[in-house]
């Protein structure tokens, strides 16, 4: 795995102190090849209460045979329903030898009652709990609903994911469909589970993420990747931008970020406090420590260090230097990003103005950063996205399927993954 770290200024005036945005860029290997990618373990777990009845359940149906007959040899399936109670209806089971069977199984799953997320997902886990440490295990949860029986404070749920990930190795991807479920707490869970989050719309979304999640875990290159961030002497990490869960350790900081896919892009966007001093030249102001599993034959834990170093010089000097262009307009992004998920609060609270105001000033910082960047146009759309939404906002703000997208936008901006080609 290549690892940059990027820092917005190499140049900084001696003797002040400095707040230093860097950017550390960790680059997948490619793809590994078929015979050697490591096997899957998924349990499906599936929202089958009343709401789910009609064409959302028909195209869910489909999404998940269209996961079954995508799997190949070695690969391993559980299939988990909920409405107000969770049934295990086929254990973890070698997909090739019982494709038939889950099938069948995915195709007579009915409409039923209330909705017992928690009983559904902590089920998908404890299938997976008893597999073998050697395939690409994950929990993928689809709702289109509210908890409302079982266990349903958000906070609890999303602690089940962080736990399953670190005890147990088990990722967590999640689906909302429509417009009724808690993307909240959707998106928290995928967060805390080290997976991906997706916002299906309308019923016709579903196959395509459902796609996606298989190309992805097929792709898996890296697994239980950590960034730890230990700043120097007297130096601090002030600020991480990323929405990823981020757990202090001696001397710094530890950013978990999951899997990582072939040729995908992680990048972390964090703040330095560089205390002043009058001694000129280089000077090491933190190092960067990744940590991952590497997938191949067996799982080989590797690790790469990397060291943030910047040059004490003249004040009028520092003061000529240019940027880092690049690390300035991934700030611009994560900071729209977080002003983004910020309205979002401010207009569930009842504040629509300071809403309109955060995703105004959003917009504002892309457009400032985006004139003679190569990246002007994605910048440009972004800023679009954003004010538009400000304006979206106050016409309509009762709208759930507006400030669902505003959250995905948001959440996929900050888990600083950028896909193969992007």
């Amino acid at each position: 795995m290549q690892v940059i770290v990027r820092p917005e200024r190499r140049l900084l005036a001696a003797g002040s102190e400095h707040d230093l945005w860097c950017m550390l860029e960790l680059t997948a290997p490619p793809a590994l090849e078929p015979v050697a990618r490591r096997p899957l373990r998924i349990a499906l777990v599936l929202d089958r209460s009343g709401s789910m009845a009609g064409r959302k359940l028909e195209v869910t149906r489909a999404s998940a045979a269209f996961l079954v007959r995508r799997m190949a040899s070695g690969d391993q399936l559980a299939l988990v329903t909920y409405d107000e109670e969770a049934e295990v209806r086929v254990p973890l089971v070698p997909v090739e030898e019982r494709r038939d069977d889950l099938l069948e199984a995915i195709e007579a799953i009915r409409p039923g009652g209330s909705t017992n997320l928690s009983g559904g997902y902590l089920k998908g886990v404890e299938v997976l709990s008893g597999a073998d440490r050697s395939g690409v295990r994950r929990v993928l949860l689809l709702s289109d609903g509210l908890a409302n029986v079982g266990i349903t404070a958000p906070s609890c749920l999303r602690g089940f994911a962080e736990r399953a990930l670190a005890r147990e190795g088990v990722t967590t991807s999640t689906i909302g469909l429509g417009a009724d479920f808690d993307e909240e707490l959707m998106t928290a869970m995928a967060d805390a589970g080290g997976g991906s989050a997706h916002f299906a719309e309308t019923p016709d979304d579903a196959p395509a993420i459902f796609g996606m999640e298989f190309s992805d875990l097929i792709g898996v290159v890296a697994q239980d990747v950590g960034v730890e961030i230990r700043p120097e002497e007297a130096a601090q990490v002030v600020r991480v931008l990323n929405d990823v869960p981020i757990v202090p350790v001696p001397g710094g900081i530890r950013v978990h970020l999951g899997d990582a896919f072939a040729e995908e892009r992680r990048r972390v966007v964090f703040r330095l406090r560089v205390p002043g001093s009058v001694a000129l030249g280089a000077r090491q102001v933190a190092e960067v420590m990744v940590r991952y599993a590497g997938v191949g034959s067996a799982l080989t834990q590797r690790e790469v260090r990397v060291p943030v170093v910047v040059d004490l010089v003249a004040a009028d000097e520092a003061a000529a230097a240019t940027p880092d262009h690049g690390v300035t307009e991934e700030v611009a992004l994560f900071s729209a990003a977080e002003a983004g998920e910020r309205a979002r609060r401010l207009a569930d609270a009842g504040d629509l103005e300071g809403a309109r105001r955060a995703l105004e000033a959003a917009a504002r910082g892309l457009e400032t950063v985006a004139p003679g960047s190569p990246r002007a146009q994605e910048l440009l759309e972004e800023a679009d996205f954003w004010s538009t939404r400000a304006a979206l906002l106050l016409r309509n703000p009762e709208d759930r399927a507006a400030r669902k997208r505003m959250l995905y936008r948001a959440r996929s901006t900050r888990s600083g993954r950028r896909r193969a080609g992007r």
